[in-house]
């Protein structure tokens, strides 16, 4: 255990704690994204299950994930061992994490809808257990307004770099029916075996952090309290529109470049350059933040991936240099939207530490993880079936009909603008921004 591990004599934070926090956030991006964006894909063209199938088992899938959130949160607030809050349940989740990724991303021969629900359920469980405990680490590590926006920034720049080798890995090796052994499944090697490596490094170099709570607070209480958090519900609101309207392009992402756009051999490159820049993105919204505020730097990266999301419908087959271009402006934005909305989640907490007097963290990002994950759901659920209603079939490409592909593009990226609006809405005029964030640090520094 790292010197200093006691709550409240934490040593400084300094780059290298930092960067040893961090670096289990690309090893996390590459177990998560797949679930999302490729398995879909893989268990439907590649394995030959049924597209409705899919869709519904994933749904219930992402609604045990969400189910899980909350109970996750309560028990990585109010279990304190020895070793950490924090760190002791993050330390739990490795092996859970490792080994369903490795089963759910390495699947044998003849697999059914069941191996799908049951290993999708065992690395969700693996994967909330990890990431509620390790966002409250991170909020918990740095406190004021901007080092918060530069600690995201580096966590969230080095989960794209994970995002990038989730994407460069099944594609480069190839996940074809009938190869010895696919892309996916390497993906899942990978994570199981960087994870753990990389999550044992977190958690002996980084110290946990301090704890401000001086009350305890009986559970009705605490919800109360939390819905009392006004910040709180506005955020949590349009984080969760804003999820939906990410959600549908990312699972919709591989059928539009390869049945719409005619273009399956350049899904991989595709992806890689929106991933690429999205790295790109993260000093851009550090810069951004940092002159405008977190809140409207947001919104106006928002307001910008909608511009570009207007035209993807109307492009024609073939339009690889257009969509490209669409893919890079984006990408950009995605580093907005990765790194600045945990640094307001973590602001938020605030409000509620400075007038409740109890530190509560893990049930925050349990329940913003929550509203994230509902919104995957609802994304997969509503969308699937719709495409369904409207003739798209996964397994014949290009040649669904014009109703299909239609049905697809206005899926693909005008149904997310519309929601995007409404999250720039709530959010344009956000109430909590430096100047109140420093008076509610100087009232919990007091107590």
């Amino acid at each position: 255990m790292p010197s200093g591990g006691e709550p409240g004599s934490i040593p400084p934070i300094n780059r290298w704690r930092l960067l040893a926090y961090a670096l289990p956030a690309a090893p996390l991006a590459a177990l998560g994204l797949p679930l999302y964006a490729v398995v879909p894909t893989y268990y439907t063209e590649t394995l030959g299950l049924p597209l409705a199938g899919v869709g519904i088992v994933l749904l219930l899938v992402r609604i045990f994930d969400a189910v899980s959130d909350p109970l996750v949160g309560l028990v990585a607030d109010r279990y304190r061992p020895a070793f950490g809050r924090r760190r002791f349940l993050f330390t739990v989740s490795l092996p859970i994490a490792a080994v369903a990724a490795f089963m759910l991303y390495a699947p044998p021969s003849g697999v059914t809808l069941f191996w799908l629900g049951f290993w999708g359920i065992v690395l969700s469980l693996g994967y909330t257990m990890a990431m509620v405990p390790y966002s409250a680490w991170g909020a918990e590590l740095v406190d004021d307004y901007r080092g918060r926006t530069s600690l995201t920034a580096l966590r969230e720049g080095i989960t794209l770099i994970g995002v990038l080798i989730a994407i460069v890995v099944p594609f480069a090796i190839g996940m074809e029916r009938g190869a010895a052994i696919s892309g996916l499944a390497v993906l899942g090697i990978i994570v199981a075996i960087g994870l753990p490596l990389f999550g044992l490094l977190a958690v002996f170099s980084v110290p946990e952090p301090k704890e401000h709570w001086v009350t305890d607070l009986a559970l009705r209480e605490s919800v109360g309290l939390l819905g009392e958090n006004k910040p709180f519900l506005r955020l949590l609101v349009a984080y969760f529109i804003n999820g939906f309207a990410n959600g549908i392009p990312a699972t919709l992402f591989l059928y539009f470049v390869s049945d719409r756009l005619g273009l399956p051999e350049a899904r991989g490159p595709l992806l890689f350059v929106y991933f690429l820049f999205g790295i790109a993105g993260v000093p851009l919204a550090t810069f951004a933040a940092n002159r405008l505020g977190k809140h409207r730097a947001w919104c106006l990266a928002m307001i910008v991936a909608c511009a570009a999301f207007v035209i993807a419908p109307l492009l024609p087959p073939g339009s690889l240099y257009g969509f490209g271009a669409i893919c890079v402006v984006t990408g950009l934005m995605l580093g907005f939207d990765l790194s600045l909305p945990p640094a307001i989640q973590a602001d938020v907490i605030d409000v509620d530490t400075a007038r409740s007097g109890t530190q509560r963290s893990g049930l925050y990002f349990a329940a913003w993880g929550l509203a994230t994950k509902l919104s995957l759901a609802a994304g997969v659920g509503l969308i699937f079936p719709l495409l369904s209603a409207f003739g798209f079939d996964a397994s014949a490409g290009t040649g669904n009909q014009t109703e299909a592909l239609w049905a697809l593009a206005v899926a693909y990226a005008w149904i997310p603008i519309v929601l995007k609006l409404i999250a720039v809405a709530l959010m344009w005029n956000f109430p909590l921004d430096e100047t109140s964030h420093k008076a509610l640090r100087e009232t919990i520094d007091a107590r």
